[in-house]
């Protein structure tokens, strides 16, 4: 199919070709707001087949209420022109798939992350009513230590004769469930193993079904068990309750996040689908609710405020805290104590909100701001006069003021 004429697909402009898959190439492109998101055309004989357009048309209906933190969302849609293409939120970062190339495994706080993301993104997606079908490392988006699923419903959407017969390949083996591979019945318990094996991988650095021919791999999968030596304790039990061979044997997502001390996202609104004329399957072009994706938005750009307007409160009474208490500690050493203790409770008591919301980089941020302040109270008693820090005091009381009053 190539880049579209023009470098311009419908509203947006194409900037660079991202990569390719079974079902489509991959774009960076600009919305008509300018605003970078990721365009992917679907090949000629994908776009040939109208029943699976016409299944992908109506699941789109579902898939945009897929709504998380770690998913990037679908946009935009149009499957009625000549080269239809479906527009999602794009991830700047590297795939799982690419980061584990070298070798090696993800260990503590990455693996932690990576764990609760995924599984708060299966959450998400089952509880909208959508199976992703194709989760694997590939398919997964690493940006700033976060995980993000891509690719969700789309496999699934699309599998039909002619698509698979034209070379798409729906799923990779190792990480198909069983029933999957099989012919069975495919629901959320299918993903649930995808989870597993994609994280059995991401901990170990191993293939959980070995390598070799794709055959092989999928016999394994159907009839032994997965390799989890190398996967860390604390996760190998989740993992294998996840590949279990009866899907009926497996936890669902939100059980999960619980398992992992994952937020477990509230079920999606129920919505009424746009419905086409006459009874036979039919493409459609969608175009986004704006006002939602406006307030969703906003409430992410407010909640990132606050969390910025926090973390620099904690920084800035921490400093003057440490340097009050040093100052003080020649003349008035109860003062001194009596300060250090008030700024530790105010610690401790947002470090408990954040346990409470399962925020850890929120708890081990408050600890090293605790930390912070003892040591720079330390530091500054080893090193100044206390003439000299009542001096530094008085002018970062007069600076606080001036600040305040500006304006």
């Amino acid at each position: 199919m190539g880049v579209p004429t023009a470098d311009r697909l419908g509203p947006y402009r194409l900037l660079s070709r991202l990569g390719a898959g079974g079902f489509g190439e991959v774009h960076l492109a600009l919305d008509p707001e300018g605003r970078t998101v990721a365009v992917k055309v679907l090949h000629p004989h994908v776009a040939a087949d109208q029943t699976a357009l016409a299944r992908l048309a109506r699941e789109v209906e579902t898939m945009r209420r897929v709504r998380g933190p770690h998913v990037a969302e679908i946009l935009d849609a149009s499957l009625d022109g000549e080269q239809p293409y479906v527009v999602t939120r794009y991830v700047q970062g590297r795939s799982l798939a690419a980061l584990l190339a070298g070798g090696e495994p993800l260990r503590g706080e990455g693996l932690t992350r990576l764990a609760r993301g995924l599984a708060e993104a299966l959450a998400v997606v089952h509880g909208a009513g959508v199976v992703h079908r194709d989760l694997k490392p590939a398919n997964v988006i690493i940006s700033d230590g976060e995980p993000y699923v891509i690719d969700f419903g789309i496999a699934y959407a699309l599998d039909s004769a002619s698509v698979t017969a034209s070379g798409a390949v729906l799923g990779t083996p190792g990480y198909l469930a069983p029933e999957v591979l099989e012919g069975g019945a495919v629901g959320p318990e299918a993903d649930v193993f995808s989870f597993g094996a994609t994280l059995a991988y991401a901990a170990s650095g191993r293939q959980p079904y070995g390598t070799g021919p794709a055959s092989a791999v999928a016999y394994r999968v159907v009839h032994h068990p997965p390799d989890l030596d190398e996967v860390p304790a604390w996760l190998a039990p989740v993992l294998r309750d996840c590949l279990q061979r009866v899907p009926a044997d497996r936890p669902t997502a939100p059980a999960l996040c619980e398992r992992l001390g994952a937020a477990v996202p509230p079920p999606a609104p129920v919505e009424r689908r746009r419905l086409v004329s006459g009874d036979e399957p039919q493409t459609m072009e969608w175009r986004p609710d704006r006002r939602q994706d406006e307030r969703t938005s906003l409430e992410q750009a407010r909640a990132r405020h606050r969390e910025k307007v926090r973390r620099r409160w904690m920084v800035s009474t921490g400093v003057v805290a440490g340097l009050a208490a040093a100052a003080a500690e020649a003349y008035v050493p109860e003062l001194s104590l009596l300060l250090l203790a008030a700024y530790g409770l105010g610690v401790l008591t947002d470090a408990a909100f954040g346990l409470a919301a399962r925020a850890r980089a929120r708890i081990v941020f408050d600890l090293v701001s605790g930390a912070g302040t003892v040591g720079l109270y330390a530091l500054l008693t080893t090193l100044f006069s206390p003439f000299t820090l009542v001096l530094a005091l008085a002018t970062v009381l007069v600076v606080l003021v001036m600040v305040a009053f500006a304006g």
